[in-house]
Order: structure tokens, then C-alpha cells, then sequence
């Protein structure tokens, strides 16, 4: 099977990951002929594009695709697209993320190949300006008549786009975003020696959030709930993973509370860094106000740790209030707080919840498996494809 697939870019986070995850898995289990078509992967969230030069698939940077918006630049990237397409032939064309979900589509379509798109997070969503909202929402429709099949990572993202008129539900399957659970279920370091590497003694209470210092990303929230969190537990300490344009602004807030010496940032780190880092945590929180599903939620309860999240998207299928952690309304900063000093008074509660997360998700959330679904998903739509040509 020839697969080809395409992202707008390779930075270092969940969408980019599961994709790089699967051509990985294609390549090296099942010995599949797969080709990865990616614009820059630019910016301080860092690159997954040496992963992917590594990986045994065919890496295309292509070099006229950004995430901005750029008229004539996304012109020539869909006609490049069309000109791969030809040359190469695939079998199937897997299209990620929004911007390149909606050129890749129109040029599968126009092309004859079956697309299959996965929805890592709704392209029409909270926090978008109207005129924005309403135009991804009509591109979307506009480019589910040209989609074979939808994969969704959480069940909340199908529901959307249903509800939105994208394509019936029959066109959805849901496939979680897997990734290497084992790191997670057995760290390689000790977690003495992981805070003592970050700076944190053995007696913190650490409450650590995975998340590029991003806007929608909820960090703000987080800091608002310190004061209160460091009042009731004056040992906590704050572990933010991740870096991004915030970093500054959010460093300047935290000094205006007094709080600096609470806070780390450990900056970007490699994916590969991630499970030992929630290791040294004892409480996972995950305030952000849209995302598909974050991964870092089934991350954290199979490392063990209660999660916090807010009740947006896909949060409610991972988050089970008085199973596997808190589920809060959007922006709720009291109940947060509130939450977390529960958490940090509570080790056996922390306990009973990781292990329940274990329990649930350690399967569900394994890579392999989830290639597995995603080729049989391509069987179905590229053995529909040739016998609608062989009716032609």
C-alpha cells in the first residue's frame, strides 16, 4: 500500500506526533510504501522532521506551505500537491490539520485518489473570531464531499463536525492518538533523579501542565489558581513543559504574584523527555480551552498521576470525575484551585486514580493499535475507489 500524507507542518506537538507515529509504524510493521509532505516546520515549538527523515518514508518539505493564510502560496502548494500526486500515484491520501486537511482534499478530489482526514482538533472552533468561524466551517463542508472517510481522535470531534453538516456520521470512525505507552508505564530514571535535574526537592508537591506557551492554551488559568493552590499548600511548585511566545509575558505575570520561586519552565524538550518529566509530577493539569483531545491526558494517567482538565472537546471520554480525575467548566479558576489542593492533600486519592487510568486506556492508546484501525480505513477506501473506476 502507498500511502501519502499531509501536514502543514512538523512541529513538536500532538497532531504531528500521531502523524509521524503512523508513517513510523506503516513503514517499519507493515512494510508499506509512504510518502510525507510537510511545509516548514518553523517556529520555537521545535521539529519532528529529522524523526521523520529517519523514519524510512519519503519526506517532501514543500516549501510553499505555511499555516498563515497566503493566497498565492497556497496556490502553488496545491498545484505542487497535484503534480506529487501524479508522479507518485498513491493508493490513498492521508490529510492532517486544518490548512493542509483542506488543500490536500480539493487536490486528492480533483486527482481521483480517495482522502482519508483526520480531525486532531476541529478546524471551526472556540476562540475564533466570527467571520474566521464561519468561513472554516463552510470550507470544511465544502471539503467533507471530497473526504472518503473521517477519523476523528475523540468522539466530541465527530459529533462536531455531524452537527456542523460536514458529512454523516457514517463517514466517521474514532481512532485514538497513539504514541509509545511504555516510557509512561516504566520511566527509565528514577523520579528522585528527574526533579533533582529540574530543581525540585523530593518534599514538593509538583503540579506540572504540558503545553506549548501558546494562546487557547490555558496557562493563564493556571496561574490565576497559584496564590490560592501555594496558600493552602505552601510546598507546591509548578512544573510548565513547554515553550512558545508567552514565555516572557507569562514569567512577568508570575513575578508580579511573588510567585517566581514557584514556578519552573523547562522550555522545549523533546517529545522523548515528556514521560519522565510527568513522572516527576504528582498532578497533571491540562486547563485548555480547545484541543481534540489532548494527549498529555492519557499520558498522565498512565504514568500514574491524576488529571485535571477543563470540559472542552474530547476531555470528558479520558477525564472521569471520581474515576481518573476532575472535569471542570471552561475558565473555571476557584474550582481549579480547589482541585488541585484536593489532589496535593490526597496521595492515595492521586494513587487510586492513576491506577485507574491505567486500568483503561494503556491498550487503546498504543500506537500500533492505532495504525492498525487507520489501515484498515485505508483498505476500505482505496478497494471502494477502484471498484467505483472499475464500473467507469
Amino acid at each position: 500500500m502507498h500511502t501519502l500524507h499531509f501536514i502543514t507542518r512538523l512541529i513538536v506537538g500532538g497532531a504531528q506526533e500521531n502523524t509521524v507515529s503512523n508513517v513510523e509504524d506503516q513503514v517499519q510493521l507493515f512494510g508499506d510504501e509512504v510518502t510525507l509532505v510537510t511545509g516548514p516546520g518553523l517556529g520555537p515549538e521545535g521539529s519532528l522532521e529529522e524523526r521523520a527523515a529517519k523514519s524510512g518514508a519519503r519526506l517532501i518539505v514543500m516549501p510553499e506551505l505555511h499555516r498563515a493564510i497566503r493566497p498565492w502560496q497556497d496556490w502553488r502548494a496545491y498545484q505542487e500537491l497535484r503534480r506529487l500526486i501524479r508522479t507518485l500515484k498513491p493508493d490513498v491520501i492521508h490529510t492532517h490539520a486544518s490548512k493542509a486537511g483542506i488543500i490536500g482534499r480539493q487536490a486528492g478530489f480533483v486527482e481521483g485518489v480517495p482522502v482519508v482526514h483526520t480531525i486532531h482538533g476541529s478546524s471551526f472552533h472556540y476562540g475564533q473570531s466570527t467571520p474566521a468561524y464561519r468561513l472554516y466551517r463552510f470550507l470544511e463542508q465544502r471539503a467533507g464531499r471530497q473526504t472518503a472517510h473521517f477519523i476523528s481522535v475523540s468522539d466530541a470531534m465527530t459529533e462536531q463536525y455531524v452537527a456542523a453538516q460536514v458529512a454523516p456520521r457514517e463517514k466517521f470512525t474514532t481512532i485514538r492518538s497513539g504514541f509509545d505507552v511504555e516510557p509512561y508505564l516504566s520511566p527509565v530514571k528514577s523520579r528522585t533523579q528527574i526533579r533533582a535535574e529540574l530543581g525540585l526537592s523530593e518534599s514538593d508537591l509538583v503540579v506540572g501542565k504540558i503545553a506549548r506557551l501558546f494562546h487557547l492554551k490555558g496557562h493563564q488559568y493556571l496561574i490565576a489558581a497559584a496564590p490560592e493552590i501555594v496558600r493552602q499548600q505552601p510546598r507546591a511548585k509548578f512544573l510548565l513543559v513547554g515553550d512558545g511566545i508567552l514565555r516572557e509575558q507569562y514569567q512577568a505575570e508570575i513575578a508580579a504574584l511573588g510567585l517566581t520561586d514557584h514556578f519552573v519552565f523547562t522550555g522545549l524538550v523533546p517529545p522523548s523527555q515528556i514521560p519522565e518529566l510527568i513522572h516527576a509530577m504528582d498532578v497533571v493539569v491540562h486547563c485548555s480551552e480547545w484541543e481534540g483531545l489532548a494527549r498529555v491526558l492519557p499520558q498522565g494517567l498512565l504514568a500514574g498521576k491524576p488529571v485535571i482538565s477543563y470540559d472542552i472537546d474530547g476531555a470528558s471520554e479520558i477525564v472521569r470525575p471520581g474515576e481518573t480525575g476532575y472535569l471542570l467548566p471552561r475558565g473555571d479558576v476557584p474550582g481549579l484551585a480547589k482541585a488541585t489542593i484536593e489532589l496535593l492533600a490526597n496521595p492515595l486519592l492521586c494513587q487510586q486514580y492513576g491506577q485507574r487510568g491505567r486500568e483503561l486506556f494503556q491498550d487503546v492508546f498504543r500506537h500500533e493499535y492505532m495504525t492498525q484501525k487507520i489501515r484498515e480505513i485505508y483498505a476500505k477506501v482505496a478497494h471502494h475507489a477502484k471498484a467505483i473506476q472499475a464500473l467507469q
